[in-house]
């Protein structure tokens, strides 16, 4: 069996976690014998600051070539606007129509657990957040900007296809699991056209899927809920805007964004795999990164693309880590990212 990966370190920690994620992949190549071709691209603040280009044309058909993408993290301060990591990673979500981005919210020890009363077990949710539309779209602009009569205007899209198809791929999600509900969160009680639409959508979707208790709550009951009794929750759906902000909620439950892994999945063609911390400038090059998300990440990618006993040894060897201490500063280690990438690569070899 052969794998064919393509590998955007970005910018920053990026490139350090990222290192340390192929690192896995290669130990995982060798103890389970299938061949590993990774092809590294540079696009990155160095690259755009030095041609202009944020990104080369082509270079989404040439993604579309490999079994999945791997990136690492995008953001530089040099790049005030942020117009590289934008053209990069959000156009590569709408370019490839990466519609689903999953983030599965899964807290691997009680150590790390935020809440009182609550172990790591009561932490364990999905959250399917849709990925090309909604408030991200970059619909709307600017008039009489830097006056005191200045308008903002920034549109929220919603269309029956999107919506539809991330709702049916969440309860999907829930029937091949053996989960029994499936959560909806909007705020259609504020915005009620494009979020009528979810939830007239999520009723419907529903009753195709009986055994599955469909549950809608507003995203700021929703938000109270998650750290009220997050073992409530099995697998949740919503909008863009929503979605990036219960997850990265969801980070925190499980230990932190450096814990924190996501797919931006496409079920019919090339998905593409990140870590979800940013960049974080400060820390870049200086081995103190935690690289736990960015393998927990290339775990996703490996039992997206079939190899799921070799996302179980990297999962398996995070969880090893974490219960030896075997790990960085945030999460109780005294170790450097290097270092903490060698031992999870060990004992991903089963040495």
């Amino acid at each position: 069996m052969k794998k064919r990966f393509a590998i955007v370190p970005g910018d920053g920690i990026g490139v350090d976690v990222t290192r340390e994620a192929v690192k896995t992949l290669e130990a995982a190549s060798r103890r389970g014998g299938f061949e590993l071709e990774l092809e590294h691209f540079e696009l990155n603040a160095d690259r755009y600051l030095e041609t202009g280009v944020t990104i080369p044309p082509g270079t989404h058909d040439r993604f579309r070539e490999f079994d999945a993408v791997y990136m690492g993290a995008f953001g530089d301060p040099r790049v005030p606007d942020s117009a590289h990591a934008r053209d990069i990673l959000l156009g590569t979500r709408f370019e490839l129509d990466l519609y689903i981005n999953l983030r599965p919210i899964r807290c691997i020890s009680d150590r790390l657990c935020p809440l009182r009363d609550f172990r790591a077990k009561d932490i364990d949710f999905t959250v399917f957040r849709e990925n090309t539309e909604g408030m991200y779209v970059g619909m709307g602009g600017i008039f009489k900007k830097g006056t005191p009569d200045e308008v903002a205007v920034q549109e929220d899209v919603n269309t029956r296809k999107g919506v539809e198809r991330v709702i049916r791929a969440a309860f999907e999600y829930a029937k091949a699991q053996g989960k029994t509900r499936v959560t909806m969160a909007d705020k259609s009680n504020a915005m009620r056209f494009g979020h009528d639409l979810w939830l007239r959508c999520f009723r419907e979707v529903a009753e195709e899927f009986q055994g599955i208790e469909a549950q809608h709550l507003y995203i700021d009951a929703m938000a109270m809920e998650l750290i009220r009794n997050p073992a409530e929750f099995q697998v949740i759906v919503t909008c863009n805007l929503f979605g990036d902000i219960v997850t990265d909620l969801g980070a925190q439950l499980q230990g932190g964004l450096g814990m924190a892994a996501s797919g931006n999945i496409r079920p019919d063609g090339t998905s593409m795999f990140e870590p979800v911390h940013g960049s974080a400038p400060p820390l870049a090059g200086k081995d103190k990164a935690n690289p736990f998300g960015a393998v927990l990440t290339a775990a996703m990618m490996l039992e997206h693309t079939g190899l799921t006993d070799a996302a179980g040894w990297l999962e398996q060897a995070v969880a090893q880590c974490l219960e030896s201490g075997t790990c960085t500063e945030d999460v109780g280690g005294k170790l450097g990212t290097a270092a903490t990438g060698d031992a999870l690569a060990a004992l991903v070899q089963g040495q």
